[in-house]
């Protein structure tokens, strides 16, 4: 099983280097014309584990594209990604990195699926119980469909920015949705902004969870 994991990372970064100046010379306006690249590098991605995924970011015009892989928020395959990124080879023009990493400045809103949500319409409490982390997100109108919410997802870019998807997956327990009361302050919740300072204040008394690094 190993072996085939081995060879399926190899097939992976070969394919990547055959292609890899096709598919920055398509850029434009920091998006990749080359679907049908995309579409075969996630096919074969998928043959090392179907969780993991990339996406591409750029800070500067002149600096180099970033490839970010994660798995999609499943703490089992994080062993995955570390294998495929520990594995990348040195290319010019494109850093490969693992998980989505704490982001300054945080965001002040995200745009999901045509809809604007602003990070101060959600609210979060933060408890470290029996040694486990359990963090609740507040919002209006919360619903029980929460997987075709789009808010849901524009939180979860915002806890990647405010805490790291990394540390999301291996150090908090448990997340819950919850409606948010009329008076947020009054039942001892903080703005979603404020996580970081609360979240960095108990992260270290709590065992990470989902990985074992040997």
């Amino acid at each position: 099983m190993m072996q085939h994991h081995k060879k399926s990372i190899e097939d992976f970064w070969q394919q990547l280097e055959l292609t890899i100046d096709q598919l920055l010379s398509s850029r434009q306006d920091n998006q990749f014309d080359a679907d049908s690249l995309l579409s075969e590098y996630r096919s074969t991605l998928h043959k090392i584990d179907e969780n993991l995924t990339f996406h591409f970011e750029r800070d500067e015009d002149d600096g180099p594209v970033e490839m970010i892989f994660g798995c999609d928020g499943y703490p089992e395959s994080i062993h995955s990604v570390l294998s495929l990124v520990g594995a990348a080879p040195a290319l010019n023009g494109i850093r490969f990195t693992a998980f989505n990493h704490r982001y300054d400045p945080i965001p002040n809103y995200i745009n999901v699926a045509d809809e604007v949500c602003e990070l101060s319409d959600y609210w979060y409490s933060l408890h470290s119980i029996e040694n486990k982390l359990h963090l609740t997100i507040y919002m209006h109108d919360v619903s029980f469909m929460l997987d075709i919410d789009p808010r849901v997802e524009a939180v979860m870019i915002f806890l990647d920015a405010l805490i790291g998807e990394f540390e999301l997956m291996t150090r908090v327990w448990s997340l819950d949705w919850l409606e948010l009361p009329e008076d947020p302050v009054d039942f001892h919740l903080r703005p979603l902004s404020e996580l970081r300072e609360g979240f960095d204040q108990l992260k270290h008394a709590v065992s990470p969870i989902g990985i074992t690094i040997h």
